[in-house]
């Protein structure tokens, strides 16, 4: 930083307009001292420079002001605002000052949803759990069963999830700090569901990199930020959930599947995890924009 220095302007305005005196006869010696405190603990309070010394003024019998100004721009001694002010704002000067408690508990409870699919989830109907998936696969024609429209309804919603999490994670939802790519959880998302994008909430740190406006024209983004790709997924999911509510004959026959089949008991834990993470990522998303 440049040296310290005290600048010293001294202005005498006149209070009021004066005749010119062609001839003064006398000019008198006013002396007039710019510090107002000799004292020496004061101006070293004040950070008045010792070298700074009275100036004498002639003045022709004239009243005047005089103003001194100091500059302390170039001081070397830095005030305690101007040393938080440089403190990095997420760290307190420190880096990497992330506070990874949320990441921990979203570790422990991806942890436990895991554990509980593969060890405690309902597993009596492996076979029946087989044929509902090839049914809803279009792998086994038309032999007569009709499958039950809920189920039918949710794993059609299930296929529309990890299109509204493409457009809520790219590129809102990307990570500038851990460099860590988004794309990859998303695609394992459109068969792993929540259970594969857990793991991406968790090594999540805001804030999203910058994004050149010519990204937007290319693809996938133009597709994702498209208002007819958002106006179609809006109206495909309330189609779904408005079939699955018209059927309430159905619900019971599925409540009953939940409670014995490992496959459906899975999905419908991966449509709840979803739900209650999507409002996040919508905020999440309405923030970066500046909605």
């Amino acid at each position: 930083m440049v040296a310290s220095t005290n600048l010293i302007i001294s202005c005498n305005f006149s209070c009021l307009p004066l005749k010119v005196n062609p001839k003064p006869k006398s000019l008198r010696k006013t002396h007039i001292t710019f510090l107002l405190f000799s004292n020496t603990s004061t101006r070293k309070s004040l950070n008045i420079s010792d070298s700074a010394k009275p100036l004498h003024i002639y003045n022709n019998n004239k009243k005047g002001v005089l103003q001194t100004c100091y500059s302390t721009l170039n001081s070397d001694k830095k005030s305690p605002d101007d040393q938080v002010l440089e403190k990095d704002d997420t760290g307190g000067g420190k880096e990497g000052g992330r506070d990874w408690t949320t990441s921990i508990l979203l570790f422990v409870f991806w942890g436990g949803i895991i554990y509980y699919v593969f060890n405690l989830t309902p597993d009596q109907t492996p076979s029946r759990d087989m044929y509902f998936l090839e049914k809803l696969l279009n792998l086994k024609g038309d032999d007569g069963f009709r499958m039950n429209s809920v189920l039918v309804s949710l794993w059609y919603i299930m296929g529309l999830w990890p299109l509204v999490y493409s457009m809520l994670l790219l590129p809102t939802g990307s990570s500038s700090k851990t460099k860590i790519p988004v794309w990859p959880f998303l695609i394992l998302s459109c068969f792993g569901g929540a259970y594969a994008l857990l793991p991406y909430f968790i090594l999540w740190t805001p804030p999203p990199p910058p994004v050149e406006e010519n990204e937007l024209g290319r693809w996938p983004l133009n597709f994702l930020e498209s208002k007819l790709t958002s106006g179609i997924s809006l109206a495909a999911g309330l189609a779904i959930i408005l079939n699955a509510a018209l059927n309430g004959g159905d619900w019971m026959e599925f409540y009953q599947y939940f409670r014995e089949s490992k496959f459906i008991h899975i999905t419908c834990l991966d449509f709840t995890l979803l739900s209650a993470f999507g409002p996040f990522w919508v905020y999440n998303d309405m923030t970066a924009r500046k909605w």
